[in-house]
């Protein structure tokens, strides 16, 4: 699939970002491996900025990462491959 910009949401106070890495939600049915690609969020390049922080959250598998955006230049956009989340109920 691809990039949708449905899928990305500011996580409150986006306007005082200045120098400080805003924190991103997105959402989609894609896997991590296909969001994680270089190039992924390149429709996004003029809102995300190098170290910002998103929570990836893949609505088909559900699984939930963390990535932080590695380099945005000239409109290409590259984010970590991402930390994954445990989510587990033992109850």
């Amino acid at each position: 699939m691809a990039y949708s910009a449905n899928g990305l949401n500011l996580i409150g106070g986006g306007g005082k970002a200045g120098a400080a890495p805003q924190v991103w939600t997105y959402t989609s049915a894609d896997a991590i491996a296909t969001v994680n690609t270089a190039a992924y969020f390149n429709n996004a390049s003029d809102l995300l900025k190098v170290r910002d922080i998103m929570f990836i959250v893949d609505s088909n598998t559900p699984t939930l990462h963390i990535v932080s955006v590695l380099s945005n230049a000239s409109g290409v956009v590259d984010i970590s491959d991402g930390t994954a989340v445990a989510e587990t109920d033992s109850d």
